[in-house]
């Protein structure tokens, strides 16, 4: 897999771990670390929800940003300011304020993330996409491994202190990361083009950019299904990653220490199929494994649901079947939407993409908080809905290509 990777997509791939890994060990606790300085779970909730909707702002600048300075300038200038600056804040938090200039700055994310994903994939082709993504996947997967460290540092030292470690360890691995990254790859060709072409900011002609771009996802209609796709995969990792650690540690009664080793669990489920199973999943099946996928996400939820006080058992089951649906919908997904969007457009039609997904994820934080006040199960039936939503949008998406490629050869 690695070996298929060329130019910025293995320059990024290289010292993505420095990232992945720390981001591994403290976003377990990052919910838990937030109720033990006193901040409570609807104010978590509506932290959250803040964030998403600064994000829509940077979405909207990230794309002109990402043009103007060039792919490499914009992804070391925001990562610093977004994740260096946010994890030293959150390392030094005292209440809920310290989380608060935390998230603001974290919510410069939107221009890095834009920038990055232009030079991981501009100077690619289509075909070799997945393989990026399969690669990114299996990073994840391994840092995933290391997640019990995190609980390993909770139980010896405390939540609190673990968590202040642990996110220092994030600020200086992630800080080195940018920098290896930075020397590792290069501007990309569209990148260069796009940078001569950007004259002064002027908001008029970027909304009028913006608006031509939006007017031209909305005519086709395979790219809002996907889009779709995308935006309800993203509610409800917001939704899970915000609310899962809570649920387990004060709902079903999970000790602090205990819930890293679920992580660990997700991680070598994921490590086997992308080994055994992955690689033979033939091209022409890959939309309907995505359909599958979507669904045995849905029935890991519906375990996590019905799980009773300390029921480990269950939450393994539903957390191996997670893994199962995610290898299986998560890269094929990102290499869909990369082969959708045109070369010459990618950083505004990203940047679109990132608003219409924060227009519809950044009230995941409110609606949790709240239904999760109601009942802690609630925000998970929310999952399973997203979900199966996600898995009937995916078989419109299917018929449509089919319906499209009939038509291609009547023509023919």
């Amino acid at each position: 897999m690695f070996n298929k990777l060329q130019g910025n997509a293995r320059g990024c791939m290289l010292y993505e771990p420095m990232f992945l890994l720390p981001y591994s060990l403290y976003l377990t606790y990052a919910s838990v670390y937030m109720l033990e300085l006193g901040v409570s779970e609807k104010q978590i909730g509506l932290l959250t929800s803040l964030g998403l909707i600064l994000q829509i702002f940077t979405s909207l600048i990230s794309g002109y940003l990402t043009d103007r300075m060039g792919r490499k300038r914009a992804l070391m200038i925001f990562d610093l300011v977004s994740w260096s600056t946010a994890t030293l804040l959150w390392a030094c938090s005292q209440n809920i304020w310290f989380f608060l200039a935390a998230i603001i700055f974290n919510s410069f994310q939107k221009v890095p993330n834009t920038a990055w994903y232009c030079l991981l994939v501009e100077d690619t082709k289509p075909g070799e996409r997945p393989h990026i993504f399969n690669a990114l996947q299996l990073i994840n997967i391994v840092c995933g491994l290391f997640a019990p460290l995190g609980g390993l540092l909770v139980s010896r030292l405390g939540l609190v202190p673990a968590n202040r470690i642990m996110y220092l360890i994030a600020f200086v691995s992630m800080t080195l990361m940018f920098i290896f990254r930075n020397y590792a790859t290069h501007e990309t060709e569209i990148g260069l083009r796009k940078k001569r072409e950007q004259g002064t900011l002027q908001p008029g002609v970027i909304l009028r950019d913006y608006w031509q771009v939006v007017k031209m996802v909305f005519s086709s209609t395979p790219l809002l299904l996907i889009f779709g796709i995308y935006i309800l995969y993203q509610f409800q990792l917001s939704m899970r990653n915000t609310y899962l650690s809570i649920y387990l540690v004060k709902a079903l009664h999970f000790s602090e220490a205990f819930i890293a080793w679920f992580p660990a669990v997700t991680s070598v489920s994921m490590l086997l199929l992308i080994l055994f199973v992955v690689p033979r999943i033939k091209s022409a099946y890959i939309n309907r494994c995505m359909v599958f996928g979507f669904l045995l996400s849905a029935a890991a939820m519906l375990l996590q649901v019905m799980a009773p006080v300390e029921g480990t058992y269950w939450i393994v089951c539903s957390t191996i079947l997670f893994a199962v649906g995610t290898i299986i919908t998560y890269p094929y997904l990102e290499a869909s939407v990369a082969n959708v969007i045109q070369d010459e457009e990618r950083a505004k039609v990203f940047s679109i993409l990132s608003v219409m997904i924060l227009l519809f994820v950044s009230p995941s934080g409110i609606i949790g908080g709240w239904s999760y006040a109601i009942n802690p199960r609630l925000p998970f039936i929310l999952i399973v809905c997203s979900f199966a939503l996600s898995a009937l949008l995916m078989i419109g998406f299917i018929r449509k290509q089919a319906a499209a490629a009939a038509g291609g050869s009547l023509s023919a």
